[in-house]
């Protein structure tokens, strides 16, 4: 009961910044989002077309999973310093994996004959592809991005490591000054901005998924 009463102190007396924070780290998320979708979503198109083009790629950004996110932000310090790019890079090689396997995924899967049907109605190439592949991809590629949404929300907590702002100021705060009260400050919203993502995402990949 007193830690409760801690953090809502805490946040009183911090709400100006904590909006800040709040802002600063749905920005980190929503470019990285941006990017990782606008960069994987044509690759998986591609890569679908082809198993061996598919093998190296998908196993290529596969290897990143491998990777500490915490260890590809200070990899992109060199490079960019202690900057806000620094940041969205490593959200964004962070996001590509699920939202390129899961594209990828989507379109490779899709029935052939259905391809076939389309042909056969005189659907040129690109019709086929947005009136009837797309469609039936989205709920897995949806699926990929929910996944991305969850990884990068709580990942976006790193960048307060190098300065760029975000939750993660008090939760860096909190362990600095053993304040758990801080601490939860920070992490509380986190959580609750992944559970968000999880339920809308969710949500919106039920909506899209083709009647049977």
């Amino acid at each position: 009961m007193q830690l409760l009463q801690e953090v809502i102190q805490y946040t009183q007396s911090h709400l100006a910044e904590l909006w800040g924070a709040l802002g600063d780290h749905l920005l980190l998320v929503l470019i990285a989002l941006g990017f990782s979708m606008a960069v994987c979503i044509p690759l998986g198109i591609w890569t679908a077309r082809s198993k061996a083009v598919s093998a190296v790629v998908l196993n290529t950004f596969n290897a990143l999973r491998v990777i500490p996110s915490i260890a590809v932000l200070f990899l992109a310090i060199p490079v960019w310093g202690l900057s806000f790019t620094s940041a969205v890079i490593a959200l964004t090689l962070l996001a590509f994996p699920p939202v390129l396997v899961n594209t990828d995924a989507a379109y490779r899967t899709i029935d052939p004959a259905i391809r076939e049907s389309a042909k056969g109605m005189g659907m040129t190439a690109g019709q086929i592809l947005w009136r009837v592949e797309t469609p039936l991809a989205l709920p897995i590629i949806v699926a990929g991005i929910r996944t991305a949404a969850t990884e990068v929300i709580a990942s976006a907590t790193l960048a307060a490591f190098i300065g760029i702002g975000g939750l993660g100021v008090f939760v860096v705060r909190g362990f600095a000054l053993y304040d758990i009260a801080i601490l939860l400050v920070g992490a509380v919203p986190v959580a609750l901005l992944a559970l968000s993502a999880e339920i809308i995402l969710e949500a919106a990949q039920r909506k899209l998924q083709p009647p049977a």
